[in-house]
């Protein structure tokens, strides 16, 4: 093998030997182990054993976000062509939900009212749990039922929430 790729000075991915780098490349790729073995000439074992190794690991790693990163112009270029296209309307929408997705602008299992109502439960309850703390440090465990009185009623309030928004939100 004449030259063969560096991803920079100090990574773990440079501190292998051709052969190990070779692995690493190889197994991105998809290759097998027995494939990756006649390539690097050793024995599948070796390959085996290497794959177990937390400096190969890490070789690993560092080598995927290079390569992915390398592939990102023409994803995002694909994914454009994909949401401008005259192509159905499910392949557009799922492009344009894999870019928000990526830019951090829409998750799987998120609404922008699901986070609101997310972060006022979360509020809520950190209100209660203050309280609660409060409420015992200065009256003891009395204060506490009515605390939980408090809690109940606005876990019944957030429920009651839920059920009047509408379904397709």
């Amino acid at each position: 093998m004449s030259k063969l790729l560096k991803l920079g000075k100090n990574t773990a991915f440079d501190k292998l030997t051709w052969q190990r780098r070779t692995a690493v490349i190889r197994l991105f790729e998809g290759k097998t182990l027995k494939e990756v073995s006649q390539e690097v000439r050793c024995h599948i074992n070796t390959v085996e054993n290497w794959k177990s190794m937390p400096e190969f690991q890490k070789a690993q790693n560092e080598y995927s976000i290079y390569a992915l990163s390398n592939l990102l112009p023409d994803a995002i270029s694909e994914l454009s062509k994909l949401i401008k296209s005259g192509k159905s309307e499910m392949v557009r929408l799922q492009a344009v939900q894999t870019v928000m997705k990526h830019a951090n602008l829409l998750s799987d299992n998120s609404t922008p009212e699901l986070d609101k109502a997310r972060i006022r439960k979360a509020n809520a309850d950190a209100r209660i749990a203050e309280a609660r703390a409060k409420a015992m440090e200065d009256n003891g465990a009395d204060m506490e039922l009515l605390l939980d009185k408090m809690l109940d009623t606005v876990q019944k309030e957030d429920k009651q929430n839920e059920h009047e928004r509408p379904a397709d939100s």
